[in-house]
């Protein structure tokens, strides 16, 4: 069946803007590195990244924080700091090698500059709390240098695209316009390009204040307090969670249309004049996406086993080895064993009940990428309104003795089952605060199957997770935030392995370019 339809002017300027060539510059000098010592930093880069569970798509934005802390912290500068960064970078793979050039260093060294800057003027001006004006400081400047060394346009372009079409299907009762947009611009951010919270805070910023430059520095400084008041309040929106629920729920369709805009550059005009065409090609990517989902959730599984595994081995040795020895003048194994590998099998057993979704739902997808493309006015299934009405009291207390009720179940039926075990108090505390963790993280495992699936199934089984296991699980999330803020193993293996270990490599990658010059004099 042969259709046209003309694209709708979003759509259009989405198609355009993707398809533009990139000026970058060819003929400047580019970064290198040793091959050897390239080949060791990765494998270290893979163990470090197996310590902390991250989304793939901020795993070189953290790594980048990480750098910066280490190198920052003892009065480094962007001249001091800026190279170094890059070649840890590339000594890890994140970038190519021979892929930055000495152009971008500049860039990031005077970013590094700006943002220092930026945080004494803020301390000077305000006397604003140190230790949040660092935690701003790194978040702002990993975020900034990411886009430096890898800008992902197609990703911000679709982003944009998405924002422009669901801010006006979502409304507020009572709100401005700025409070919707900004809701709907986070839930974007937050659902399609995968942001975490220092990407959320640059992003807000960068709207906030525009992009910091040396122009823009004194305007921002001055005013960074009501920027910071203003972003705040809109990240702690108490309707935020509805709002990117309905958001998630649509991004499946973005992600598909991505795929078939960027990997169908060729025959797109083809495609996008038949129907027929169009949906083959969303099959197609569906098809793909579904395929690579268990790619995905293998590696989540194996990061997260490998993360829970070191992080256990250690907590379970040396804290509940030390109390049972000093409590019964002996360890016992029993408990410890299964404290190890409970949690880490529950992690495997979940991803063995992960399943893709099917045609059906390829069906939908298809539905709300024609809408994408041809409608001037696209609505992905029912719009939303956000109703202030207040809740009424009674059912409120009836859900929140309900939830305490599936609270007390939940720990109170493992507590007694690990204490018909002979699990002694801190066994228990150790078992349940690693399971809460687990289950936290095994969810987040079981959200990738859904990450394409549109609307979403309801059944009894549903109920039972979230009436028995929703407990166990944000218990989880809460632990598994606060361990990420308060790592002091990391802390220490950053500073006192992660920085002797750069430095070798360093000297390698310098030992082994003298050779290679030595060599070259004899030619």
């Amino acid at each position: 069946m042969y259709t046209f339809r003309p694209l709708s002017p979003l759509a259009r300027y989405l198609i355009d803007s993707l398809h533009e060539k990139s000026d970058m510059a060819l003929d400047e000098r580019r970064i290198t590195v040793n091959p050897i010592v390239t080949k060791f930093a990765s494998w270290y880069e893979k163990l470090r990244n197996a310590m902390e569970f991250r989304e793939d798509e901020v795993i070189l934005r953290a790594t980048i924080e990480r750098i910066l802390k280490r190198r920052l912290l003892l009065g480094g500068n962007g001249a001091t700091t800026a190279k170094p960064l890059v070649k840890e970078l590339l000594w890890a793979r994140y970038l190519a090698d021979n892929d930055v050039g000495e152009s971008v260093v500049g860039q990031i060294e005077k970013a590094i500059d700006l943002y220092l800057q930026l945080r004494l003027k803020v301390i000077a001006l305000h006397k604003f709390p140190e230790a949040e004006i660092n935690d701003w400081t790194y978040d702002l400047m990993s975020a900034d240098i990411q886009y430096i060394l890898n800008a992902k346009k197609p990703k911000e372009l679709m982003a944009n695209f998405m924002f422009h079409v669901l801010k006006d299907d979502v409304a507020i009762e009572d709100e401005k316009d700025e409070t919707k947009n900004a809701q709907v611009f986070m839930a974007v951010r937050k659902a399609f390009a995968r942001d975490d919270l220092a990407f959320l805070r640059y992003h807000m910023f960068s709207q906030y204040f525009g992009r910091l430059t040396p122009k823009t520095l004194e305007f921002t400084a001055q005013h960074f307090v009501q920027g910071y008041n203003e972003i705040k309040r809109q990240m702690n929106y108490v309707h935020r969670d509805k709002i990117y629920t309905y958001v998630k729920r649509r991004t499946a369709a973005f992600f598909i249309f991505e795929d078939i805009l960027l990997s169908k550059k060729e025959n797109l005009k083809t495609i996008l004049e038949s129907e027929e065409e169009l949906k083959g090609a969303v099959f197609e990517a569906c098809d793909v996406r579904y395929k690579g989902i268990t790619t995905r959730v293998r590696t989540a599984i194996l990061r997260s086993f490998v993360f829970i595994l070191i992080t256990k081995l250690g907590f379970a040795f040396f804290v509940e080895g030390t109390y049972e020895t000093l409590v019964y003048g002996e360890i016992h194994w029993n408990s410890i064993i299964v404290n190890t590998t409970v949690p880490p099998m529950l992690m495997v057993i979940v991803g063995l009940f992960i399943r893709a979704p099917g045609n059906e739902n390829s069906e939908r997808v298809f539905k709300f990428i024609s809408q994408l493309l041809y409608e001037n006015d696209p609505v992905l299934g029912n719009k939303m309104l956000v109703s202030k009405a207040k809740a009424d009291h009674g059912f409120m207390t009836a859900f929140n003795i309900l939830w305490s009720i599936g609270f007390v179940i939940s720990f109170g039926s493992l507590i007694l089952i690990l204490t018909r075990f002979g699990f002694n108090p801190v066994s228990q505390f150790i078992f349940l605060f690693f399971l809460a963790i687990v289950s936290f993280l095994a969810y987040r495992i079981s959200l990738l199957a859904n990450v394409y699936r549109v609307g979403e199934k309801q059944g009894f089984s549903t109920f039972l997770v979230d009436f028995f296991f929703m407990p166990i699980i944000r218990v989880g999330r809460k632990l598994t935030e606060s361990i990420s803020k308060i790592n002091i193993f990391l802390m220490m293996f950053d500073f006192f392995i992660e920085a002797p270990f750069k430095y070798l490599f360093a000297f390698f990658d310098q030992w082994f370019y003298y050779l290679h010059a030595k060599t070259e004099e004899l030619e």
